[in-house]
């Protein structure tokens, strides 16, 4: 099919087999909202929403000209964690059966991690258990003022195992620790002060204004640019600052120097006109 994120240049998987439980808005300039679509569970997890968001994160690993990517829950509620029927249904299985379910969970994060562009959690309403592993799995967050949080496993007898090294490369281990051990719920001011997100607004009409606003930034970059951006912060944070990094350093931005996009950015910025992405 013709890629409706950066037509005429690249195409994309087909996304129209995608469940109806995930659905991916695009836009021409690379901007992407991925949908939890189960509003009248509050975009519980289960077993098939699981594998409906790594459908969707895999996919976009392969999109080209995608700039930035939104995950939002339909019907003004993020993720409320776990589904009640799907954890009902988990207490009767045995360990290998819990292992491989959880290895769908903890493969669904890491796509979602994994995704090139930049992605932004826009979270309203509840952001429980898993739903707070995907805000810090993502990038970045904005949040409504009234939204809540918690890693509740505790009070069930569980631990957030799977999305707990996205949430400490967040929070860092002492917070970390904190909320894990008494699975409070905390607002949108405390996750801001804990480091889960990034900004907080009054209401919807301010999360979507800022969500605009950064599209507007956005466009103004290369995407190839953006993923190897991303991919220098996954790959030399808390690195030793040593002659293998350096080297490896070098050779990233040598090799983005004579890229496609290095070449015409560059160009683009001598001859003091937009570079063929913007």
């Amino acid at each position: 099919m013709t890629n409706p994120i950066a037509d005429p240049i690249v195409e994309v998987p087909d996304t129209d087999a995608m469940s109806p439980l995930v659905h991916i808005d695009s836009t021409p300039e690379g901007a992407v909202t991925v949908w939890i679509n189960r509003p009248e569970k509050k975009n519980a997890f289960d077993g098939e929403t699981i594998a409906a968001l790594a459908q969707a994160f895999e996919t976009l690993h392969g999109a080209e000209g995608v700039r930035v990517v939104f995950l939002r829950g339909v019907g003004g509620t993020f993720c409320a964690g776990a589904d009640l029927e799907w954890m009902a249904a988990a207490a009767e299985w045995d360990e290998d059966d819990n292992r491989a379910d959880a290895l769908e969970l903890a493969r669904m994060l890491k796509a979602l991690h994994d995704v090139p562009a930049l992605t932004v959690a826009l979270v309203e309403g509840a952001a429980f258990g898993g739903g707070a592993g995907l805000v810090a799995a993502c990038d970045h967050a904005l949040a409504t003022a009234d939204a809540k949080f918690a890693f509740s496993e505790v009070k069930l007898g569980l631990t957030p195992a799977t999305i707990s090294p996205y949430v400490i490369a967040a929070l860092g281990p002492r917070t970390s620790k904190l909320l894990f051990a008494t699975g409070r719920v905390f607002d949108a001011d405390a996750a801001w002060s804990y480091g889960l997100v990034d900004e907080v607004f009054d209401d919807v009409e301010g999360l979507v204004a800022a969500q605009d606003a950064l599209i507007e930034e956005v466009v103004l970059c290369a995407p190839g640019a953006i993923g190897d951006a991303k991919a220098l912060v996954n790959d030399f944070a808390f690195e030793k600052i040593d002659r293998g990094l350096i080297d490896d350093s070098a050779r990233r931005i040598a090799r983005r120097r004579v890229s496609e996009e290095g070449q015409e950015g560059v160009r683009a910025f001598l001859a003091k006109r937009k570079p063929n992405w913007a």
